[in-house]
């Protein structure tokens, strides 16, 4: 099969497409032909080794695996003999390691059937945005129907999820966004949107009861002064490109930070990084036919177009998802 492969750490330039074996099928897991894949800020940072933190988790002095690449949809090929929810022919979206390739083979948790009324491509887009924004709301923000939130980073891609699932959760929604894009954020859902480059929503007066932080713009200092008296800031960390990304020192003293000032304050800082699971699969897939999210798709590439892809993306202007049209 083709796959998209790198030995080490560095910029998109050492990604190559080659042949490669199609993995094995273990008991327990579902091989699926992938038809579509979606690129997320994890992949480019997965890819540099960068911040340091990552090659705690994907190997110290080169990645553990050769290939990259999360987000995926496609159609089951075959399955191993313990899997009870698949069958050949079924088409799924969800999540593995190597999704830039023909196949992937992984455990049936990690998949869930397709939604009805979804493309592969759309599909595809879904599973680490729109879980890292469904958990951010819900579980970390704790949000409740009737708050106020505000999304910084509304255009990208988690941004374009947080505001639908905030919105389909009963919040008033604000989205800061560029000029280009204030007309799609309003789209989406959001009953006001911020132009970042006019104003300085941490000074207009306005308080939230929730801020999901993407963009990672204001120091916490800032986002203090837009934080209801017991709002809450949910931090999901930096997503521009390389040079703007958070350092692992960063990222460890705004952890220390945001611990101290929650307890010195009746506001919440938290730090947080979604995990990726089969249940919020679902919730994701009941949301989209239901027509309560749509992924916001700003380009696609093919398959041997990976590096494109990713160099595209790092430059952080992307306005939703940016997919990868695999077969």
């Amino acid at each position: 099969m083709k796959a998209i492969v790198r030995d080490g750490y560095g910029p998109p330039d050492i990604l190559a497409l080659e042949e490669i074996a199609v993995p094995a099928v273990g008991d327990g897991d579902v091989l699926v032909r992938i038809r579509a894949a979606s690129l997320n800020a994890f992949d480019w940072h997965m890819l540099r080794g960068e911040p340091g933190i990552v090659r705690a988790m994907a190997g110290l002095r080169a990645p553990k695996s050769r290939r990259l690449g999360a987000d995926l949809a496609g159609v089951v090929e075959a399955v191993g003999k313990n899997v009870k929810r698949f069958r050949p022919g079924m088409e799924v979206f969800g999540y593995g390691d190597g999704a830039f390739a023909e196949y992937v083979a992984e455990p049936e948790d990690h998949f869930a059937p397709i939604p009805a009324n979804f493309t592969f491509e759309q599909a595809a887009a879904l599973p680490m945005a729109g879980i890292s924004a469904l958990q951010g709301l819900r579980d970390a923000g704790e949000l409740r129907a009737g708050q106020t939130v505000l999304v910084n980073g509304a255009s990208g891609g988690v941004g374009t999820f947080a505001v639908q699932i905030a919105r389909a959760l009963g919040a008033e929604v604000t989205g800061v966004c560029s000029t280009r894009n204030l007309e799609l954020v309003r789209s989406l859902g959001a009953a006001h949107a911020v132009d970042y480059t006019r104003e300085d929503f941490t000074r207009s007066g306005a308080r939230y009861d929730l801020i999901l932080d993407i963009a990672d713009t204001h120091s916490l200092a800032d986002y203090r002064r837009a934080l209801a008296p017991e709002g809450i800031l949910v931090s999901l960390g930096a997503s521009g490109g390389p040079g703007q990304q958070a350092g692992t020192a960063k990222i460890m003293s705004g952890a220390v930070e945001a611990k101290v000032r929650s307890l010195l304050s009746r506001q919440k800082f938290r730090l947080y990084m979604a995990r990726l699971t089969r249940e919020d699969l679902v919730v994701l897939r009941d949301l989209a036919e239901a027509e309560r999210i749509t992924p916001v798709i700003d380009r696609t590439y093919r398959l041997e177009a990976v590096p494109e892809a990713i160099r595209y993306l790092e430059k952080g202007h992307a306005r939703g998802k940016v997919v990868v049209a695999v077969s």
